[in-house]
């Protein structure tokens, strides 16, 4: 449990890393450093764990070309950009829809049931992003950056893609984010010689890189991992990862100094409610 809370509360300081890296470089140039270092992290990985022969079944891993295309390579430029032109509180409630997201391609794509407390359940949660997106400002509707909702929430798709591949490849975890990180990094490395958009105005930005790639993609996903291999009752460990988001909205305030919204924290709260609504509706079904 121990490693659980470690792995969450790593994770809730990305969004405040995000946008302070993003004041030294553009979002180019924070994907390229995190991805690369990430890479190195997975790398390292495979050795402690002793799993250096899967890494030669180079063949075996060819499925990594589409999800490493997802994920780092599109998601995090996305994710990146949405960051850069949206307040940090914005981007990180919108990207949290991605659950919802994932209920809806899971009923497109795989036919999983969908019923009334479902539909319940994502209508609460869209409720709270548009709350959000408002700013409760509902009777003079007015989008401050539309661009950037867009792409927040284009991320929730991506990723909520990612996840329902990720869940159909069984190949061990660590051997899974090597390969989708070296086949990521080919894109990026690619897609960055040729459109070289690349800006860095302080050493600072490879610092703030380092350090996303370290505790948003790399380490804490390991320490993750971890924690759920360590414990029978893996609802408990997961419900714990509720706990990020409000501790996000907390390091914002304090360090970015991003005055927090009364109608951010309802929206987060009403947004959360559907994902829980959503998941008992799920287990529920399996009983």
């Amino acid at each position: 449990m121990l490693a659980a809370l470690i792995a969450v509360l790593l994770w809730s300081t990305e969004a405040t890393a995000f946008k302070l890296t993003l004041r030294y470089t553009n979002p180019y140039g924070l994907i390229i450093i995190a991805s690369l270092t990430s890479l190195v992290v997975f790398f390292i990985a495979t050795f402690i764990s002793r799993e250096t022969e899967e890494l030669k079944n180079f063949k075996e891993n060819k499925f990594s070309a589409l999800l490493g295309f997802l994920n780092p390579f599109l998601y995090y430029i996305v994710l990146f950009n949405a960051y850069d032109l949206l307040k940090a509180q914005e981007a990180l409630i919108l990207n949290y829809l991605w659950p919802i997201v994932l209920t809806i391609l899971s009923f497109i794509f795989l036919r999983k049931p969908f019923t009334f407390t479902k539909i319940f359940a994502l209508f609460l949660s869209f409720i709270g992003a548009f709350i959000t997106i408002t700013q409760g400002n509902i009777k003079n509707l007015a989008f401050k950056n539309p661009w950037g909702i867009v792409l927040a929430l284009l991320s929730t798709v991506i990723w909520a893609t990612y996840w329902l591949l990720n869940m159909k490849d069984e190949r061990k975890s660590i051997i899974k984010l090597f390969y989708n990180f070296l086949f990521g990094n080919i894109y990026l490395l690619i897609f960055l010689t040729i459109t070289r958009p690349i800006e860095f105005t302080s050493p600072l930005a490879i610092l703030g890189g380092i350090y996303v790639g370290l505790f948003e993609m790399g380490i804490t996903f390991i320490i993750w991992l971890k924690a759920l291999e360590s414990v029978k009752d893996t609802a408990r460990v997961n419900n714990l990862i509720y706990l990020s988001p409000f501790l996000s909205l907390g390091f914002i305030s304090l360090i970015l100094k991003e005055r927090v919204l009364p109608t951010t924290i309802l929206g987060l709260f009403i947004i959360i409610c559907g994902i829980l609504l959503q998941e008992w509706s799920s287990r529920s079904e399996k009983t």
